[in-house]
């Protein structure tokens, strides 16, 4: 696939807080219908980022744009429902409601006028269409709250999917996953951009699955781009060999 204009584009974002510079001069592309990766050691600053893009943190310098509108200034919930998504690092479900009760949430927040009306037609389409893609019937009425780890991810993916993004940001997805649910994860994401224009930029720990599912990749470390390319030049850049990959398996 050739190059597209990004839909998402963070350029010169750099914060500090306090003393610490967390994030220096990074730029950041996610493009449609492509998978992006963010990856680098802990304390690189690729959650701080995560929240510059969501809102969380107003970046000190630079600034963000959604298909070409400046949106720096914007709060979090107006990115969100402007097509911004994403998941968390921790597990933030409805823990006393039923995964199905968790997806129906989900779309209500991401849609004006929520689920009356014609919208409570919508989202049960919605909500039907994200429960087969993600194989969720047999959990749809079991509590969120006893889920493990693996299934509870896709539940929050599912969340996720029900605000119908435009751009979907996955920290870290394949925490906590064996090794079952990890090709599923990986299944399901090249299904996402395949079949729709869905942006998403992952940040991630597992090597096999980010080289495996990724376009392109950013690597930080101390809060600075160290590199950028596809997963090939990724592994063979000696910079990131040295910061990052050491001896993993990354094959």
């Amino acid at each position: 696939m050739g190059k597209q204009d990004p839909l998402l584009n963070a350029a010169g974002i750099a914060v500090r807080f306090g003393g610490l510079q967390a994030l220096d001069t990074v730029d950041v592309e996610v493009q449609p219908g492509r998978v992006t990766g963010l990856i680098g050691p802990n304390g690189a600053g690729k959650t701080t980022m995560f929240n510059v893009l969501t809102g969380l943190v107003a970046p000190t310098d630079g600034h963000v744009e959604l298909d070409g509108t400046d949106i720096t200034g914007w709060p979090s919930h107006r990115r969100a429902r402007a097509g911004i998504a994403r998941t968390f690092q921790r597990l933030e479900l409805f823990d006393r409601m039923t995964v199905e009760q968790n997806l129906f949430a989900a779309w209500e927040s991401g849609h004006r006028g929520g689920g009356l009306g014609r919208g409570k037609r919508e989202c049960r389409r919605r909500v039907d269409e994200v429960v087969d893609l993600l194989a969720l019937a047999p959990l749809a009425g079991r509590f969120a709250g006893q889920l493990p780890t693996g299934q509870g991810r896709l539940v929050e993916l599912g969340r996720a999917l029900c605000t119908d993004p435009r751009v979907l940001l996955l920290d870290e997805p394949g925490s906590g996953l064996d090794a079952a649910e990890t090709e599923r994860l990986c299944g399901i994401l090249e299904t996402l951009v395949t079949a729709s224009d869905l942006a998403i930029l992952l940040v991630e720990h597992d090597m096999p699955l980010v080289m495996r599912v990724c376009d392109v990749i950013t690597v930080l470390d101390f809060g600075k781009v160290i590199a950028q390319g596809t997963p090939a030049q990724i592994r063979a850049n000696p910079i990131v060999q040295a910061a990052y990959l050491g001896d993993a398996d990354v094959a």
